[in-house]
């Protein structure tokens, strides 16, 4: 209990809103898979921000310069899946341009082939 004039903030208690209040609860984005490193960049646009939430913002300020995804929930203290759900919704509202990962099939071929030899190396044991 605080007393009177005291405050009653703790940085080191960490946020004082849960995750899920930020996103609405929502626990999905809208519509686009975003892996934590899908890189978001700031669209040149005119259109208004119509969201009052104060990280919406924040994720376009950080965006000027690519970001990957990690990293804007890294800078915003949030966990990665709802700043997924964040970075979403202004890539609906057509505020950031985004690209995902490179995946190529090759590497998917070589990743096989080398869990087939760490199962050849456990068996052999």
């Amino acid at each position: 209990m605080t007393r009177f004039g005291q405050s009653w903030f703790d940085d080191d208690a960490g946020p004082l809103v849960r995750p899920y209040a930020v996103t609405r609860g929502r626990t999905l984005g809208s519509g686009r898979e975003l892996d934590m490193l899908t890189l978001v960049v700031t669209k040149s646009s005119s259109v208004p921000l119509r969201r009052p939430e104060p990280e919406y913002p924040e994720i376009l300020r950080l965006c000027h310069v690519p970001q990957s995804v990690a990293e804007v929930s890294a800078v915003l203290r949030l966990p990665l899946a709802v700043t997924k759900i964040l970075v979403g919704d202004l890539i609906n509202d057509g505020h950031l341009n985004f690209r995902a990962p490179a995946r190529t099939d090759a590497a998917g071929a070589d990743e096989l082939s080398m869990l087939r030899a760490v199962l050849d190396g456990i068996r052999k044991l």
